[in-house]
């Protein structure tokens, strides 16, 4: 699944081609993709709607419209691609948007998980996703003090408290794994357990690894790649996550697999004790 960095790498291939752009028109063929408002209420809105440019909320896309905001997530398979009008229609593409050059921004989902909201911009605070949504890792508010709140209430391992958008927002299972080694923290310890130490380095390490696979385009592991098949190079960086049988690049003890919260978790059993 796209994590904020692969959102992010999405988001800003997006801009160099959107930006400037007029939705002529757009075509629906799954319905359930359309979380808000009506199929028919969505085509209706959107078009005429000319594109001022894109942004993001954790994993959310954000297409800047003249009165709309277009919120976009992949969930676990989803892509963006620009095709021809002559171009036959691929099997999996569910959405599709003719723009005003003559090209269509296709949307792909082999899974069929993928939801848009189209929100007027006055009331983006009113309704849809994003007002059950935590911070961004760079916010200002994201303090040891927020976070320490927080995580007294929660009993569960730090690697699913990670995973909960309503706290911090843009961490997946990759990113969360790699965040726990480098704060070397156990991933099944209880998030109301750590100190405030332990979760200044989270935040440290959150920024750090986030902003790392933001600059090498995101990771591109299994079926994952961007628009036009971009794809990620953060896999090369990788300390833990899909490492298994791997020695630790610190201590040479062998990386182990676990599940935590029925994600496949991965972790040093040295480093992270």
């Amino acid at each position: 699944m796209p994590e904020l960095p692969e959102v992010e790498t999405v988001k800003e291939s997006l801009k160099l081609r959107l930006v400037g752009r007029k939705i002529l028109s757009s075509s629906v063929y799954h319905n359930n993709i359309i979380e808000y408002p009506s199929v028919q209420d969505f085509c209706t809105n959107i078009k005429g709607q000319q594109i001022h440019g894109m942004d993001r909320y954790g994993k959310w896309l954000i297409f800047v419209l003249d009165d709309y905001y277009l919120l976009s997530h992949l969930r676990m398979e989803g892509k963006y691609f620009f095709k021809t009008k002559q171009e036959e229609k691929n099997k999996h593409e569910h959405v599709i948007f003719s723009l005003d050059d003559g090209t269509e921004l296709r949307y792909m989902d082999v899974r069929k998980f993928g939801k848009m909201h189209l929100i007027k911009k006055e009331e983006i605070n009113k309704k849809g996703p994003f007002l059950e949504m935590g911070l961004e890792p760079w916010d200002k508010k994201l303090t040891a003090t927020y976070l320490k709140e927080k995580y007294q209430k929660k009993k569960l391992p730090i690697k699913s408290t990670l995973l909960d958008q309503s706290i911090m927002v843009g961490i997946g299972n990759i990113y969360a794994d790699e965040i726990l080694f480098l704060s070397k923290i156990n991933p099944l310890k209880s998030a109301n357990t750590l100190t405030e130490e332990e979760i200044e380095k989270i935040i440290k390490n959150t920024r750090q690894v986030l902003k790392k696979a933001i600059a090498k385009g995101g990771t591109t592991i299994r079926s994952y790649t961007s628009v036009d098949g971009v794809h990620g190079l953060f896999q090369q960086e990788l300390y833990v996550h899909n490492k298994v049988n791997y020695p630790c690049q610190y201590c040479q003890t062998t990386i182990i697999k676990i599940k935590v919260g029925g994600r496949g978790t991965y972790y040093c059993p040295n480093c992270q004790k």
